[in-house]
């Protein structure tokens, strides 16, 4: 086999696995840092959505290649890279909001907004913690969690829409 033959394999159902594997293998990675005590934001848990589909979409995809149903599987190729391209944006619009380029959701940055009682907020500070979505908990080789995420969400869909078209 060559190199290539490994990374994009002639088989349609070989590449489905291989984006399911891929799937998996990344929220492996996220529970394990979120284990470690990295507790991911509001944004965080809403760019994993992408890869919690992708894993059993790809599983079926590789399913309806092996039964010989191809524009089945492109369809579900071409659903894995539409999911991936909406992950990638995301992870984009994260990585800004963690480099103060724009704002993100009031949910987790940003100050208070409209009237304060002291007693409240009190209460509040008991029972809820909020990880804030504008600040790095972890950079690795320089780039965030959200920063990887574009990167591996961007490969996943190029993937993905080669595989479609082969």
């Amino acid at each position: 086999m060559t190199p290539a033959e490994i990374v994009l394999p002639p088989s349609q159902a070989a590449r489905a696995l291989m984006i399911a594997a891929a799937s998996l293998a990344i929220l492996a990675a996220v529970w394990i840092f979120q284990a470690l005590g990295y507790e991911p934001c509001e944004l965080c848990l809403t760019q994993r959505y992408a890869f919690y589909a992708a894993a059993p979409l790809a599983v079926l995809t590789a399913f309806a290649a092996s039964r010989s149903a191809h524009g089945l599987a492109r369809a579900g190729f071409a659903l894995l890279a539409a999911a991936f391209v909406a992950s990638a944006a995301l992870a984009a619009y994260h990585a800004g909001v963690e480099y103060h380029w724009w704002a993100g959701p009031t949910a987790c940055t940003g100050g208070l907004t409209g009237s304060l009682d002291v007693n409240d907020l009190v209460k509040s500070l008991d029972s809820v913690k909020v990880v804030r979505c504008d600040e790095v908990q972890l950079r690795i080789a320089g780039l965030s969690l959200a920063g990887w995420n574009v990167l591996a969400s961007a490969a996943l869909a190029v993937y993905a829409a080669l595989a479609a078209r082969l």
